[in-house]
């Protein structure tokens, strides 16, 4: 059977994949979960801009009532918020309901625990187990949970952030692309308290528009934005928040690698890092030569940021994320926060009188490449258990040594074999990632389709 949970929570297309009767079970499986003793397990519930959030939070909150639960309800706020109130207001475990930076027809939901961390492994195996249970644990007459509007929500994690910020943003003018997502709530009130002068772009969402064109998977018009209109940066956010790209005064683009790098090396300056800084295995191995150079501890998990979130707890690190700009601040946010990634990438700007293309020459990336193969749930599990496959990978690594390497993995949240390529000589990347992906779609041609797609 099919892992119902990815590597960030669950996720589907909306009334397909993921239907408002899933949603209530899944409800209903967590408070039942959380209930102990006869005490009401509070959760902390919210939503991004999609059309099917609604639909989906209802049926999520439906779920927790009928088991006796109480549903805080906080609507649209960031997905960071939903991590760091849960916290803040004693809930037994928060419920996002958001796809990230996937397309408006997907939807997913996250789950965090009391302590604003994802959910590990073993709890979500106990709610997968739990699912095909009959229901044991609905409750009627007054044990009947109830929802209540927590208005206050958004609010308190605005201020939370504003707090946040070594400096003012004073003087700095900036543009910022909230993917139609839910920093399109937030995200105008937060850098304009700092100081900061702000051009708002995809801030006007209609459920069915989020990351269309825009946001931390397309940066193109906010490159040219910037470029045109000669502002110090920009930053672009995905559907929730969770991650953060910036762009230079030039329009140039800086991921997370890059922004990780800056920071990680004014955080050593002002001894403010702890440990070492935790990346994945698709951190750029430019980062990699960075930190050895800086004398920064590197340690690299699996993709995903609730690893780089448990690597980081595991050895007392403060400081981590990835490539795609999930960027945690251990200290004072259990989770990636796109928005309060950008305050500390302008603050370090502003506080260090550089630009950010300065800041950003001080990593060089080595030159990457990337490509998707399309595969279904079957076909991963090839990709990850065929012999041929495993030796060419260990075959193409001998031979690119330290001067490059070719990472493949099967995406936690698409239907997808990912493949990322890297060399010192950037010309050797077309053919290196191409044969790569023809041998693989090879494999598991049998069990499916074998187009491969850029991505």
């Amino acid at each position: 059977m099919t892992r119902l949970f990815g590597t960030d929570g669950i996720r589907g297309k909306a009334g397909n994949d993921l239907t408002r009767e899933l949603a209530a079970n899944i409800g209903e499986k967590l408070a039942t979960l959380l209930s102990h003793g006869g005490e009401k397990p509070k959760i902390l519930l919210a939503r991004d801009t999609r059309i099917s959030g609604q639909m989906l939070a209802l049926a999520v909150a439906s779920g927790i009532c009928s088991a006796g639960g109480e549903v805080l309800w906080a609507d649209v706020i960031p997905t960071p918020a939903v991590a760091y109130l849960t916290v803040k207001y004693g809930a037994s475990a928060g419920v996002m309901i958001t796809a990230s930076h996937n397309p408006a027809e997907y939807n997913g939901i996250k789950i965090f625990g009391e302590d604003g961390h994802k959910l590990q492994d073993e709890l979500e195996e106990k709610i997968e187990a739990m699912m095909s249970l009959p229901s044991s644990s609905l409750v009627c007459g007054a044990d009947i949970g109830t929802v209540r509007l927590c208005s206050s929500a958004l609010s308190d994690y605005e201020n939370y952030l504003i707090s946040l910020s070594p400096s003012p943003l004073s003087d700095l003018h900036i543009a910022l692309d909230c993917a139609f997502g839910t920093a399109s709530v937030s995200a105008e009130r937060i850098f304009s308290s700092l100081g900061a002068k702000c051009d708002m772009l995809f801030d006007s969402p209609d459920g069915i528009n989020v990351n269309s064109g825009c946001g931390s998977t397309d940066i193109s018009y906010l490159s040219e934005y910037v470029r045109k209109n000669g502002l110090r940066g920009g930053a672009a956010f995905d559907g929730d928040a969770d991650r953060c790209v910036c762009v230079d005064e030039n329009g140039s683009p800086l991921d997370g690698d890059v922004i990780m790098a800056a920071l990680a090396l004014d955080m050593k300056e002002s001894g403010m890092l702890r440990g070492g800084m935790v990346g994945t295995v698709m951190s750029n191995f430019g980062l990699v030569r960075f930190c050895e150079e800086n004398g920064i501890r590197f340690i690299q998990t699996k993709v995903g940021d609730r690893y780089v979130s448990e690597e980081m707890r595991l050895w007392d690190y403060n400081f981590g994320g990835e490539q795609s700009g999930h960027i945690i601040f251990g200290d004072v946010m259990p989770t990636g926060d796109g928005q309060l990634t950008a305050i500390m990438l302008f603050s370090l700007m502003r506080r260090s009188g550089k630009k950010l293309s300065e800041l950003a020459a001080a990593v060089k990336k080595m030159p990457q490449l990337s490509k998707n193969i399309p595969a279904t749930p079957e076909q991963k599990i090839t990709f990850l258990t065929d012999g041929e496959i495993k030796a060419y990978l260990s075959e193409v690594k001998q031979q690119l040594g330290k001067h490059g390497r070719l990472v493949a993995r099967p995406s936690g949240t698409e239907p997808c074999i990912r493949l990322t390529a890297e060399s010192d000589d950037e010309k050797l990347l077309p053919a290196l990632l191409g044969s790569a992906a023809e041998k693989i779609a090879a494999r598991i041609k049998s069990v499916g389709k074998e187009d491969i797609c850029a991505e």
